[in-house]
């Protein structure tokens, strides 16, 4: 039976009631938590949604079933936990490209393009596609999409001042970055896309991200 999803995300380790550093066994519980939401991500890489079973998972982590589910009361509890840490990747990726100071729109689009190369992606658009036809699975990750997508364009609207007084057009470059990066992504792994013709996809995005905020043309054009 595959896992479907229930709230969780990667713990914080508990404190001990003096307030002091975490506790060895908080540490140790939160490694062990992470370490199975990595094995259920690479479960759902490698096996797909519906092979995903609770012992499949466990065994990846190298743990036995019992303890899993010390950690993680069923397995919907364990797929919204890798949901959850499928999100914050993908918004840590995304605030550490533009903390390096280089808000060049050329920069920026291959920066994204390559987190969506990395098995995270393809684990996502796993879920996302069971969720058609799981209804449990998509309550809970429609969501967490939802909330996902709310806080990446606040956080990228903040991240980038030169877009500051236009957000319906930031609004509209966002959802345009994202529906064609991540549909060239998913033509790429299906064989539908060919790989010569992502380059040039890519510099029509960045033109068309340009033409839409006239400060990013002007820099340009100078």
């Amino acid at each position: 039976m595959a896992l479907a999803t229930s709230r969780s995300s990667t713990p914080r380790p508990a404190r001990d009631p003096s307030g002091a550093n975490p506790t060895h066994q908080s540490l140790k519980s939160a490694q062990t938590r992470a370490r199975l939401i990595d094995a259920a991500i690479r479960c759902i890489v490698r096996f797909g949604y519906a092979n995903t079973t609770t012992p499949r998972v466990a065994s990846e982590a190298g743990l036995s079933r019992g303890a899993m589910l010390h950690h993680f009361e069923n397995g919907q509890a364990l797929i919204k936990a890798a949901i959850v840490e499928l999100h914050d990747k993908r918004l840590r990726a995304f605030r550490r490209a533009a903390d390096l100071g280089d808000h060049d729109v050329g920069t920026l689009v291959r920066t994204y393009w390559r987190q969506l190369q990395k098995p995270g992606f393809i684990a996502f658009h796993e879920l996302a596609l069971a969720a058609r036809t799981h209804p449990e699975l998509a309550r809970i990750l429609q969501p967490l999409q939802t909330e996902f997508g709310a806080r990446f364009n606040e956080q990228a609207y903040q991240l980038f001042p030169e877009w500051q007084g236009q957000r319906e057009q930031f609004d509209l470059a966002m959802t345009l970055s994202q529906t064609m990066l991540e549909g060239l992504a998913v033509g790429l792994l299906t064989g539908s896309v060919a790989e010569p013709t992502v380059e040039p996809m890519l510099d029509l995005l960045e033109k068309q991200i340009r033409a839409m905020n006239p400060a990013l043309a002007q820099a340009t054009a100078a």
